[in-house]
């Protein structure tokens, strides 16, 4: 078996300064020699994860994204959960309060590992499953993307191409459920994933309950990967791979955007990860192709094409030399996705695609909120404020190109997964707009190279907090005849009652929860051991 490059230069226990944890990659809380446990009783903890997310599952039945035309809609459970305000004030209250359980119980699991040994490993494995299970039997939550994907590959049945024409074109679109701005922006996905797409709702005739549970399997293929790779990847940094596998895989927000969401970043994510680790162990052109099949997925992973060239040019390398397998790696991708664009006959159309989704900025994005900063201030004096809010977030995405090219053309060589890390965020962060599941797109990165136990995992519980409150309140679907004045129960209501109440819970989590506020707050008890990996 070839031996494994590192891209980074930590040592087998974790403890570089600048990527590993110097106490959870390999901590323990107990005397070395008392006889306990490596992880303590995780059933608590395992148990309150699943409830939380079987109320999720409940409380998506009703709020979460149904189609106009899903037959569910018939059904007695379904009408009095979502038509009634009392089932619909249920539902919000069984998703905020689910949603913030499961990140207590994430937590929790975390604090009740002793020493991230194979106990640990299994312990992860099983909050996957059990907390990510009920999720794959829920209405689509946060997001009604799989609405956009089952019309996507109704165009692709029907004979347009995706890459030229809206969902619009098609008959009674409407009746599908998609985002209206999805009604005339083309596909910003690559090539597999429109194969994808046309496959499901091809097998299932258009039927959206069905073509539901197989973009579930698919995105349940990435989930599959990264619980593979991540572990692969971390050890080969130097970083525990079963607290890796804890930050990424058990993480509320991988199983809320992967699972309930339904979201192709998944499998994005899953085949990238994977192509890096093969890149990494001298597997390059498998790699490659891994990777670039991740791009025909979502092309934003095109970003790890020159870090897999400096890793195949090798440690010493000259520029000619990393030049040269710079043109190598571009040239092998390049030419698989033109032999896809080949095959189905709509070449690199996805490029005008890239700027579909989304809306243009969010408050919480930093150069999202300097532009509404900036458009409040010149609309006051009477100026083009959101013209010059363009020139902000122009210039986010500049300073964005600007650090990664930074990271590829300076920086050590035994730190070249962590530059990548670095310029991958620099994309999402100076962004406009900020996704919950960009944030996903980086936890993995992060994690195998390295979250110290210090602010930088403080910074994950928060962040993790932060974007659970915001997509519990952000999208739910309140029936449009509950909307009236005499019944009260407006949509904006329902979003601040939900945000209210994840909000409550996550206040309690930082600030009174015994347990939890510690990780919010302050270092836990003192570390007694430090078992090798």
């Amino acid at each position: 078996m070839t031996a494994p490059v590192p891209v980074t230069g930590k040592t087998a226990t974790g403890t570089s300064h600048t990527e590993g944890s110097s106490r959870t990659e390999g901590s323990s809380r107990t005397s070395g020699t008392a006889a306990v446990p490596e992880v303590d009783n995780p059933r608590t903890p395992l148990l309150a994860g699943f409830i939380g997310s079987v109320f999720m599952a409940v409380g998506s039945l009703g709020v979460g994204w149904l189609a106009p035309a899903s037959e569910l809609r018939r059904l007695p459970l379904f009408i009095w959960m979502r038509t009634e305000a009392f089932g619909v004030g249920l539902c919000i209250l069984l998703l905020a309060v689910g949603g913030m359980l499961l990140v207590r119980s994430w937590l929790r699991l975390g604090q009740r590992v002793r020493v991230w040994g194979a106990q640990a490993r299994k312990a992860t494995l099983q909050a996957v499953v059990l907390w990510g299970l009920p999720l794959m039997f829920s209405v689509p939550l946060f997001s009604r993307d799989v609405y956009a994907y089952i019309g996507q590959g109704r165009l692709m049945v029907e004979g347009f191409n995706p890459y030229e024409n809206g969902i619009s074109a098609l008959s009674n679109y409407f009746q599908l459920g998609a985002d209206k701005m999805w009604t005339e922006a083309p596909v910003p996905y690559g090539q597999l994933f429109l194969w994808i797409e046309q496959l499901i709702v091809w097998s299932t005739h258009v039927h959206p309950e069905a073509s539901i549970m197989l973009f579930r399997l698919a995105a349940l293929l990435g989930i599959v990967l990264c619980v593979i790779y991540v572990p692969k990847l971390a050890e080969l940094h130097g970083v525990n791979p079963h607290r890796a596998l804890w930050l990424t895989a058990a993480n509320p927000l991988f199983l809320t955007n992967f699972v309930a969401s339904v979201h192709n970043d998944a499998l994005m994510i899953g085949l990238a990860l994977a192509g890096l680790y093969y890149c990494a162990t001298r597997r390059v052109v498998l790699g490659i192709v891994l990777v670039t099949l991740s791009i025909s997925v979502k092309p934003i992973t095109i970003v790890f094409l020159p870090f897999i060239g400096l890793l195949w040019a090798g440690k010493n390398a000259g520029w000619p030399r990393k030049f040269l397998f710079w043109g190598l790696t571009a040239g092998i991708s390049l030419a698989l996705l033109y032999a896809m664009s080949l095959v189905n006959g709509f070449g690199f159309g996805w490029i005008n695609g890239l700027s579909a989704p989304g809306s243009i900025w969010i408050w919480y994005a930093p150069i999202g909120l300097l532009g509404l900063v900036v458009a409040s201030l010149l609309n006051a004096f009477g100026l083009d404020g959101w013209g010059m809010a363009k020139w902000v977030y122009d210039a986010g995405k500049l300073l964005a190109l600007g650090i990664v090219a930074w990271q590829i053309f300076r920086g050590d060589y035994d730190r070249l997964m962590r530059r990548l890390t670095l310029a991958f965020a620099a994309v999402v962060v100076l962004a406009p707009m900020i996704q919950s599941w960009y944030v996903v797109w980086l936890i993995p990165l992060f994690a195998v190279t390295g979250i110290r136990d210090d602010w930088q995992v403080k910074a994950l519980y928060f962040i993790v907090s932060f974007f659970m409150v915001y997509a519990i309140s952000d999208q739910l679907e309140v029936f449009p005849y509950l909307q009236t004045a005499d019944l009260g129960l407006a949509l904006a209501l329902a979003r601040n009652a939900a945000a209210i109440i994840a909000l409550l819970f996550a206040l309690y989590l930082i600030f009174l929860d015994p347990k939890t506020k510690l990780l919010f707050s302050k270092s836990e008890e003192p570390v007694t051991t430090r078992p090798v990996i």
